[in-house]
Order: C-alpha cells, then sequence, then structure tokens
C-alpha cells in the first residue's frame, strides 16, 4: 500500500501596493516579457507536480483582473483569490483562510519574485517534510556592519552565519495557521510592534516552539522592487529560457 502523498498549497503574495516602482501599473501586473510579472510564480507552481493547490492573495477590487488572468494562462491550480489587507502578514492569514482545508504544508511565495524555480519548489517541499519550517536564502556575501544612532560603525558582523531570506517559505498548514491566530490573539490582547513582523518565519519563531530551517535559496531569485530590478528580472529570465 502505498504512502498519502502530501498535499502542499502555494499561496502566492501579490497584494502590494509597489510604491517604489513609480509606475501606474502594480508593480505585480507590470508587462515582464509579454507576461504580468505575477503569473512567473504562479507559472512555475501550475506546472510543479508537488503542488496540488495555489492561493492568489491581490489587492482589494483585483480579484476579477486576477480571475481572467488565470483563465488566459491555464492556472488552473488556483483554487480561491483572496482580497489582501494592508499589511502583508494580514494578507497573508487572508490567503490561509482560502487554503483548501485539506492542506497539509503551504508555501508563501512573493508574487513579485519572478524567478522561482521548480528546483527550489522541490528542495523547500522536502525539508518542510523533515522539519514543519523552512526559508528558501542565500549566504550574505558583502560585509556587513551595525551602526549606533549616530551613524557610526560599531561592529562587524560575522557574515558567515548571515542569510538573506527569500521565499518560498514553506510550512506545516496547521503549524502556520495556529502560529497567525496566536499573533491575531496577542494584538488583540497586548498590542504588538507590527512593524517587526517582517516575514512568516518571524511569526514560527515567535508564537511556536519549532525552529526555522534554512534551504538553499537561489541568487536569481530576486525580489522586484525598484524599476532597475525589472531590467535585471529580463535578464535573468531570457537566460533561463535559453537554458531550457
Amino acid at each position: 500500500m502505498s504512502a498519502v502523498k502530501p498535499k502542499y498549497t502555494a499561496i502566492v503574495m501579490a497584494a502590494g501596493s509597489g510604491v517604489r516602482m513609480k509606475t501606474e501599473t502594480r508593480k505585480q501586473f507590470l508587462n515582464l516579457l509579454g507576461m504580468p510579472v505575477v503569473a512567473y510564480s504562479l507559472r512555475a507552481f501550475q506546472q510543479n507536480d508537488n503542488i496540488s493547490s495555489i492561493v492568489l492573495v491581490v489587492p482589494k477590487g483585483f480579484v476579477d483582473e486576477a480571475m481572467a488572468m488565470c483563465i488566459r494562462y491555464g492556472f488552473n491550480k488556483v483554487r480561491n483569490i483572496a482580497e489582501g489587507s494592508d499589511k502583508r502578514f494580514k494578507s497573508v492569514y487572508r490567503g490561509l483562510q482560502a487554503a483548501p482545508p485539506d492542506t497539509d504544508y503551504v508555501l508563501i511565495h512573493d508574487g513579485v519574485r519572478p524567478m522561482l524555480t521548480g528546483e527550489l519548489i522541490d528542495r523547500c517541499c522536502k525539508f518542510v517534510l523533515m522539519t514543519r519550517a523552512c526559508v528558501a536564502a542565500v549566504p550574505v556575501t558583502d560585509t556587513i556592519k551595525r551602526a549606533n544612532i549616530h551613524g557610526f560603525a560599531v561592529e562587524t558582523l560575522d557574515r558567515s552565519t548571515l542569510w538573506s531570506i527569500q521565499t518560498p517559505q514553506a510550512f506545516s498548514y496547521p503549524l502556520l495557521l495556529e502560529a497567525y491566530r496566536s499573533l491575531q490573539k496577542t494584538i488583540e490582547e497586548y498590542g504588538t510592534d507590527e512593524s517587526k513582523i517582517t516575514d512568516d518565519a518571524v511569526i514560527v519563531e515567535n508564537m511556536t516552539d519549532c525552529h526555522v530551517r534554512i534551504v538553499a535559496g537561489d541568487s536569481r531569485n530576486i525580489k522586484i522592487t525598484t524599476p532597475s530590478d525589472m531590467i535585471v528580472a529580463e535578464a535573468y529570465l531570457r537566460s533561463m529560457e535559453e537554458a531550457n
């Protein structure tokens, strides 16, 4: 009798405003070599055999546009399109609530990281089975210094222990959902500095006893934030397509 295959749901975050891009069109919907930026992440999950379903989280008022895009490109794994909130962690929570109830593991991914590869998805799926929580990351290569409030360097950090965190970030679905519920309760009862909630791993680290495993990321897996990032993304995508 074969083992039951775990069900992975990808939650693609595309609810940001993208003010630093300084364009009328939100960056997740900008045209990148003929497709919207977010479509590349959706395509990567659509083509990956591990992923059984996708939840897409978009800004308020963009559900119809997102649905039309999914239909156009044949993203039939998209089971739900949820409207996001004013803060990323609140948008992720809405994505979690929109996931199929039989989900075992979730992969949270920034929709403005279009260079997502099947290999990276596979690594995250593999390690989350063993650890319940893992994040893609690349080693820090620059020298990192800590400064005081006056702008003077006071310490040079050991970069051999430092990692630049990317997405996907993969978790046991019950674990992450419970962590978010605990966070919500903490905010309601005690308040918290929401600026310190920078990613999902931080929530798991603070709301559960689970340790988060670092998984080898990809240097090409950049996050599009400024216009110059679009130029880099175009070059990366062309080289990746040529290699295939």
